[in-house]
């Protein structure tokens, strides 16, 4: 056997074969560390060949040894601190994106780079049978394949973002060059994309196109977004997206044919029952109204509305008579400052509150039927399961190009319209979404994508076809 536990098994992980053992190195901001502990906690669910190591910064171990709690108990998964260089203009003890500035985000892009020896070192020690990394460390897919270890870019987006957005040969104007895109530019899909989609025909409005440059615009000299994804792909030996054939099929197969490199599905990696109770004080408030009666909106804890977007959804959601509880953040942590004289009109019926809340809980809870969400790839899907009506409302990035899948492909929400030059919508905007939402036939599909990932076996078929790929490709390169 090789050195730090590496050796041969069968491409079926039998019981006598060594446990593959994966080592995963999330970006550090939750939307990314949360869908790499999901699949942690999938494989070891679903396969006694499969051991995890996760490595993340030192700050963050509590919460991932929480989210692993059930894998780390039957010793299937080890998770490994980092500690960060010091990188000036980067807040003391900063762990993750949470609460940091965007140009703080940056920085700590910067302080992971610089973490490379320790990821190095670990890698040399641990000798790991594969490699998932995010999108932000491309070198350690060379450190990796120095030591002749596979490694496989895991994307936390829908196979149509990367499909749209992380293209070299279909971005003829930044290959080679380094030029940046124009917004222009990015309004078309790309050369080739899968004609099935509505994308095809319509690209993206000018303000979507506009959100996209951040994609290809470099901060302090840094490699952009867009360079990193792409020099991570081409440095792996496979990409795997937390998506299914059954949802994006023609995505799938157009990033495999662009890139030339196996494509690994995760599957959904649809969040396991929230655990507990609600908190007494949103069980009491909720309990108060009629089933399916209220509409909760809330855009997750790094999705930020500014100010006149924030003033226009809530008065969008006074406008639609129904009950609602709505959370906001801020990158200060500071409290969203309502319309005038909103809090006396839509007393007992209306609430505005900050901070992290028990979503999942809230979204099943009887008296919840409509769900305003800002279309991240997770939020959609819990949504789904807890049986709400969606109304989509993107602010960023990918949330665009999941809106439109959700919405226009598979038939589950209702898009919030609004102005293509600049993306502004209006109270009416949001009324009309909700009501359309909440109609009869509203819900679309919505059952059926329900009942899909709900379904154990569809689940578990996933998990086992993606353990399957990932220890033939792992199996062939030691043979």
């Amino acid at each position: 056997m090789a050195a730090g536990g590496r050796g041969n098994r069968d491409a079926g992980g039998g019981s006598n074969a060594t446990p593959m053992h994966v080592l995963m190195l999330p970006w550090i901001a939750f939307g990314h560390i949360v869908p790499f502990a999901q699949l942690a906690r999938r494989l070891l669910a679903s396969s006694s060949s499969v051991r995890v190591t996760f490595l993340t910064v030192a700050g963050n171990v509590p919460r991932v040894e929480a989210m692993l709690s059930s894998a780390s108990s039957a010793g299937g998964v080890v998770v490994v601190p980092l500690k960060l260089p010091r990188v000036p203009g980067l807040p003391e003890g900063a762990a993750s994106t949470a609460n940091l500035s965007p140009d703080g985000a940056e920085l700590l892009k910067v302080a992971l780079d610089a973490a490379r020896p320790q990821v190095a070192a670990l890698l040399a020690e641990l000798r790991p049978d594969a490699v998932l990394l995010d999108f932000v460390t491309p070198w350690a897919s060379h450190d990796a394949a120095a030591l002749g270890i596979k490694s496989f870019h895991f994307s936390v987006f829908s196979a149509v973002a990367g499909a749209y957005l992380a293209l070299p040969a279909s971005r003829p104007d930044v290959a080679g060059a380094g030029a940046l895109p124009s917004a222009r530019h990015l309004m078309s899909a790309p050369a080739g994309f899968p004609a099935s989609s509505p994308l095809a025909a319509t690209g993206v409005p000018a303000y979507q196109a506009a959100e996209f440059t951040y994609m290809f615009t470099s901060f302090g000299g840094q490699p952009c977004v867009y360079d990193r994804v792409v020099a991570g792909i081409r440095a792996c030996d496979g990409i795997v997206v937390k998506t299914c054939a059954e949802m994006e099929g023609a995505y799938v197969d157009y990033l495999a044919a662009q890139f030339r490199k196996p494509v690994l599905l995760a599957g959904p990696l649809v969040s396991d029952p929230p655990q507990g109770e609600l908190d007494e004080r949103w069980a009491t408030w909720l309990s108060a109204f009629p089933d399916g009666a209220v509409v909760f909106a809330s855009f997750g804890s790094e999705t930020f509305l500014p100010p006149s977007a924030t003033t226009e959804l809530l008065l969008g959601l006074e406008a639609t008579g129904r009950p609602f509880l709505a959370v906001f953040n801020s990158p200060d942590g500071e409290a969203v400052v309502p319309p005038l004289g909103f809090a006396e009109r839509v007393a007992g019926r209306g609430v505005l509150c900050s901070g992290w809340v028990q979503q999942q809980h809230i979204l099943r809870h009887r008296s919840v039927g409509c769900y305003v969400t800002h279309a991240g790839f997770s939020s959609v899907v819990e949504g789904l399961v807890a049986g709400c009506r969606l109304v989509l409302l993107p602010m960023k990035g990918d949330q665009y190009l999941n809106a439109a899948l959700f919405a226009r492909e598979l038939r589950v929400g209702v898009e919030v319209a609004r102005r293509d030059e600049d993306g502004w919508f209006g109270r009416q905007d949001v009324c009309n979404a909700v009501a359309a939402a909440v109609a009869d036939g509203g819900e679309g599909d919505a059952r059926k994508w329900a009942d899909f990932f709900t379904d154990d076996g569809v689940q578990g078929r996933f998990a086992d076809e993606f353990v399957r790929q990932l220890t033939e490709l792992v199996s062939a390169a030691s043979s």
